[in-house]
């Protein structure tokens, strides 16, 4: 199996050294964040259709139904956290320790950190 570039350790060891609960904790935060910043961008894209429907009908009313429906997706994203915070202190998981905006740019910038060895395009 290829190493995956993140300290020489495969996907399968990297895996390994969280328990099942850290990993569905981790991987429902990830899908609240991604589903509310998703939410975010659809609204300021129904925006832009908006201002450049020059006044059509058919397009302003697509560009409506889009703010609307992500609007609506925010909304239920919003609801989840709070859902999935409730029903996962009732099971013992503490989902909302992870939902953290400065630990996220951490990950990210510790993955896409230059390790110290050139890269090659070859």
């Amino acid at each position: 199996m290829a190493d995956i570039d993140s300290g020489g350790k495969s996907i399968v060891e990297a895996a390994q050294n969280y328990e099942v609960l850290e990993i569905i904790n981790r991987g429902l935060a990830y899908a609240i964040i991604v589903a509310g910043f998703l939410s975010v961008v659809f609204i300021f894209v129904g925006g832009i259709s908006f201002i450049l429907s020059g006044g059509q009908e058919d397009k302003i009313k697509s560009a409506v139904s889009t703010i609307r429906y992500a609007i609506i997706g925010l909304v239920i994203t919003i609801l989840a956290v709070v859902i999935v915070g409730t029903v996962g202190k009732a099971m013992g998981l503490d989902i909302i320790k992870y939902i953290n905006f400065g630990d996220i740019i951490d990950t990210i910038t510790s993955i896409t950190s230059d390790t110290g060895s050139p890269r090659s395009l070859d």
